[in-house]
């Protein structure tokens, strides 16, 4: 499968999704398989970490990478989402995630040997969303956007997987359903810092 969406890291599939599409211009439609989810209960249970996820290694120092996302919602968790992944237990994923109640929205999810799973903002009528992770030194954080100019603050955070290197990329999931396709455009990588978390930019 074609993985070029013109990142400064070589990409490849740690779990690869059911179709794949890459077009010349870094757009990438992936389709997730049923019942493909990344989620570790804190209730407990063992981890789920089924969903593709094309994934490469963090550069050093800060920086921003962002992608527009349209998702095919038709079943409850149906999402696309960027991911930073050190190993089964510890990763975060910032979501454009179908609701039970049928809504598009922000879902951001932080695991440290168990998920911190929270919800942000709701699409209004499935429109794309813009979603954007930033390393700041130890730090990370989230923020998405509707229009790609002005950016909401989601989370911020630290993920410390004791020594494990940190891949970032892209994932697609179908929780409970047959299957989601999930279409990642406009991606972009950026080796700048983000100096504030909350002014929109």
């Amino acid at each position: 499968m074609r993985t070029d969406i013109g990142l400064p890291m070589e990409m490849g599939w740690e779990v690869a999704p059911a179709q794949c599409r890459s077009e010349d211009d870094g757009t990438l439609t992936v389709v997730a398989p049923a019942r493909t989810d990344m989620f570790v209960d804190p209730a407990g249970g063992e981890p789920v970490v089924t969903a593709p996820r094309l994934l490469g290694p963090a550069p050093e120092g800060d920086f921003q990478f962002s992608a527009r996302v349209r998702v095919d919602f038709a079943d409850s968790f149906d999402a696309g989402c960027l991911l930073v992944y050190a190993d089964p237990r510890h990763w975060a994923k910032l979501a454009y995630e179908r609701s039970p109640q049928g809504s598009g929205m922000v879902v951001s999810v932080i695991t440290r040997k168990v998920s911190d799973d929270a919800n942000g903002f709701v699409v209004a009528d499935g429109a794309p969303l813009w979603l954007r992770i930033a390393r700041l030194g130890p730090a990370w954080a989230f923020h998405a956007s509707t229009d790609g100019k002005w950016w909401e603050f989601v989370r911020h955070f630290r993920l410390d997987p004791g020594g494990e290197p940190v891949r970032i990329g892209l994932e697609a999931q179908a929780p409970t359903g047959s299957g989601c396709s999930v279409t990642f455009d406009r991606i972009a990588f950026h080796a700048t810092r983000l100096d504030d978390l909350r002014d929109g930019r």
